[in-house]
């Protein structure tokens, strides 16, 4: 009884964090995002207890950790993301929007890491794409909700919920189709350099105020 139990609330928090993913998906901003990487970490934590695993072997959730624990404990520089459309800029990528994260601001979350810091850089390097002055984390974290699907289904949690649903629906029609269920995510442009063209739209939009509300 209580193994049921435990893996029901598992299965609770991973409908939250599908449903959450899935916000941020339709209405990607600030609030969506971090709402998400606290849904991640809540769920790792009822994985260990409800289902003996975790997910500290995903790199991309080491990455994604660094930056939630930055953030949570450094929630005035929250400001400094960026959440932008590409549909506005001449960018060839598999993903229709960027999460831009300062170059600086990672660095500073990987050093603020006191545990397993190497580990965590070395995952940061990786999953995260590096252009510059800035970080895209949106293919890390597209990547991560794949991994966590396939982790939450091989330990037999309960997965229920519209956005879960909505989710399974994709995952088979690109294993039917024989389509990749992860994203490369690197970016393209004809524009000259995509370091420079990114460098650019983090200005625009951070003197603009058009991703005020991201």
């Amino acid at each position: 009884m209580t193994e049921d139990v435990d893996l029901a609330n598992v299965g609770a928090a991973s409908e939250r964090f599908f449903r959450l993913y899935h916000a941020h998906c339709v209405s990607p901003s600030r609030d969506t995002l971090f709402s998400l990487l606290e849904a991640a970490h809540s769920l790792n934590d009822r994985l260990k207890v409800g289902a003996a695993a975790d997910f500290f072997d995903v790199q991309e959730f080491t990455a994604l950790k660094c930056l939630r624990n930055y953030f949570h404990h450094q929630q005035e520089l929250r400001h400094v993301v960026r959440l932008v459309p590409i549909g506005g800029y001449p960018i060839a990528t598999d993903l229709m929007t960027l999460c831009l994260v300062p170059r600086d601001t990672v660095v500073a979350a990987i050093e603020a890491t006191k545990r397993f810091q190497e580990e965590t850089r070395q995952a940061c390097q990786q999953m995260f794409h590096w252009y510059g002055p800035v970080v895209n984390i949106n293919p890390a974290l597209f990547n991560f909700v794949v991994a966590a699907y396939e982790r939450l289904r091989d330990r037999g949690v309960p997965l229920t919920g519209e956005a879960v649903e909505e989710f399974e629906v994709s995952y088979g029609y690109e294993e039917e189709n024989d389509h990749p269920h992860v994203v490369d995510g690197r970016l393209a442009t004809s524009a000259g350099s995509i370091d420079a063209l990114l460098t650019d739209i983090i200005k625009s939009t951070s003197s603009s105020g058009a991703a005020r509300n991201l």
